[in-house]
């Protein structure tokens, strides 16, 4: 991580100090790897929490000392990113959920509630993904969709919304270029990530003021099991390491999860840097 992100170590807590002393000095006393851990004794939500971008997320809030609540449909994958987060000294929990089952979102926002102590971070990721005409789609899939990428984000939101003002919290809401352009054959999930932009802007100007911070990552394709799915689909060979990089994308997030309370980034775009 970049020196110059030590300045921020500590949001609200005083003058940052300059950059490059601050470096020296921790560099000096063999510090450096602690004074890193800007978020000891926060608390994370992370959506989609098991694999991809979800997993790097909370792997790397974890190593930052934050305490990693991960949601997903599949439990194993939910325990092994658990696993590895225990392994950095982070507390970990594990809730298995279909966030596209209206009940089961219900369920999951009440466990929630009844079992935090409170919510600094929540990172919305979970998200599911379908293509086709819109002459032959069916509306059932595009029911899915929307429950998934649309209403579970939002009722996660506002049931979390308490806790997140009373500790000024931060909302990450993982976009995709979808979500800024729609193409042919992506009409359902286009539509959703435009929707979740609207949730994402409106709800930043409503809570700005009691000092949440809202921040929506627009990815590129990024190496995943959808994305391979997507390339299939598409009959297009699956190059992972042509594509976004789940733990650069959570770099990307951290850092500016870490920035003071004087400063918000509202919106990231980030591409592939060979097109495929």
């Amino acid at each position: 991580m970049a020196p110059i992100f030590l300045k921020f170590l500590d949001r609200g807590a005083g003058p940052a100090t300059s950059p490059s002393n601050s470096y020296v000095a921790y560099q000096s006393l063999g510090l450096y790897e602690a004074a890193m851990r800007v978020f000891k004794d926060r608390t994370a939500v992370i959506t989609g929490g098991g694999t991809g971008v979800g997993a790097a997320v909370a792997l790397a809030l974890a190593k930052e000392g934050a305490s990693v609540h991960l949601i997903g449909r599949r439990l194993d994958k939910l325990q092994t990113t658990a696993a590895k987060a225990r392994n950095l000294g982070s507390h970990a929990v594990c809730y298995s959920c279909d966030l596209g089952v209206n009940s089961s979102q219900l369920e999951l926002t009440q466990r929630l509630i009844r079992d935090l102590p409170h919510v600094d971070v929540l990172i919305q990721n979970a998200a599911t993904y379908g293509a086709g005409l819109i002459e032959h789609t069916s509306v059932a899939e595009f029911d899915e969709q929307y429950q998934t990428n649309v209403r579970a984000p939002y009722i996660l939101t506002q049931a979390l919304l308490p806790m997140l003002k009373v500790r000024c919290g931060q909302v990450v809401f993982i976009n995709s270029s979808s979500g800024i352009m729609a193409k042919p054959m992506s009409a359902q999930y286009s539509s959703t990530k435009h929707a979740l932009k609207a949730i994402a802007d409106s709800l930043r100007g409503e809570v700005n003021a009691h000092g949440i911070r809202v921040l929506s990552v627009y990815l590129g394709r990024t190496a995943s099991e959808t994305q391979e799915r997507i390339h299939h689909m598409e009959g297009k060979p699956y190059r992972p390491e042509l594509l976004l990089q789940p733990e650069d994308v959570a770099s990307v997030i951290v850092n500016a999860l870490s920035l003071p309370s004087t400063a918000e980034v509202t919106d990231i775009h980030i591409r592939p840097m060979v097109k495929t």
